[in-house]
């Protein structure tokens, strides 16, 4: 098993940040990719951006591409997903995710929560005027 913990979830106005962090209380991610993905009210859970933790190589959903932006802290141990010019769209409750993966390789391949192995609780992002 790999703990996983969410953080950073809250409430802003259309326009606002936020900013998610993903913590496997101190185990080094190192041959990991970690993922986030969201699932709002009546939908699937689905990726929004992920990174292999190996190489520093990112995938973004294209609905989020440009306004959120995916990184790691240099111990390896935290990623961070740092979301610009949010819209109402993006409510949802945000999942960290992680799969071990080797370097070179993405750390998605469709985006979709099979293919990720441990999950955090998730943390709520609410964005309305």
């Amino acid at each position: 098993q790999l703990p996983v913990v969410e953080s950073g979830g809250g409430s802003v106005q259309p326009g606002g940040s936020l900013r998610l962090s993903c913590d496997a209380s101190g185990v080094d991610l190192d041959q990991y990719a970690v993922g986030w993905f969201r699932q709002g009210p009546g939908t699937e859970r689905e990726g929004v951006s992920c990174i292999n933790m190996n190489d520093g190589g990112t995938v973004y959903a294209d609905s989020v591409e440009g306004r959120f932006a995916i990184y790691k802290d240099s111990a390896n141990r935290l990623v961070h997903l740092q979301m610009n010019d949010l819209k109402p769209e993006d409510t949802a409750v945000y999942y960290c995710g992680a799969v071990p993966r080797l370097p070179r390789t993405s750390c998605w391949y469709r985006g979709t929560p099979n293919e990720y192995d441990y999950w955090g609780q998730g943390t709520q992002v609410t964005v309305s005027a």
